[in-house]
């Protein structure tokens, strides 16, 4: 396991109950991706989940709302390529947060090194329902050209149809952690497809 992100795990869950689910059965690196709330529930929400990563020593990270991030100081962000036009990456620098971008092309993936990340997430390597996506899936193989171009320095998370067993192929490829939304929280026992997925990648 790379020592560069906090976990070779990371679940992408859509309320902050999972963080309390995921974080007491070992997971330590989780976003919280939350979608069509209004500002309030938003930030309660959000707030909820800062709790309970802190609970259970969790690296917390809130996809796209940067400016929440900030205010409430966040251990990292997760931005899209459209969020590049409009974050304030000086901002977050100076917060000392930490911050991750997507990508999928390597027109993307030069933008986003531009900005110096604190890592870069490829996807989709596999076919997911879960989100439509523009893009083909892009397969282990580019999770290992992705870690030849960016150096062995750069933390890289692969997304995207990933299942447990899949999970320690993008390892081997060159991913330091790998991301999944219905794995854990679609899962009948998500506590334990936390400890299966921790087995799985750490051997």
């Amino acid at each position: 396991m790379s020592s560069r992100l906090p976990s070779p795990i990371y679940p992408v869950v859509d309320h902050p109950r999972w963080i309390e689910r995921l974080g007491s059965a070992g997971a330590r690196f989780i976003q919280l991706r939350l979608k069509d709330l209004s500002p309030e529930v938003l930030r309660a929400q959000v707030i909820e989940g800062q709790e309970a990563a802190a609970r259970h020593n969790v690296r917390l990270v809130l996809n796209d709302y940067w400016q929440l991030a900030l205010e409430l100081g966040i251990d990292y962000i997760h931005i899209g390529q459209e969020d590049l036009d409009t974050a304030d990456l000086d901002q977050i620098r100076a917060a000392r947060i930490a911050f991750g971008i997507s990508t999928h092309s390597h027109g993307e993936l030069e933008r986003a090194l531009s900005v110096q990340p604190d890592y870069v997430a490829l996807g989709p390597i596999w076919e997911t329902k879960l989100k439509k996506m523009i893009w083909e899936p892009q397969g282990v193989e580019k999770l290992t050209e992705w870690r030849r171009i960016i150096g062995p320095e750069m933390p890289l998370v692969a997304i995207g149809g990933i299942t447990k067993e899949r999970a320690p192929s993008c390892l081997a490829a060159g991913a330091d952690s790998v991301a999944a939304v219905s794995d854990f929280i679609a899962s009948p026992n998500p506590e334990h497809q936390v400890e299966a997925w921790l087995k799985a990648c750490l051997g």
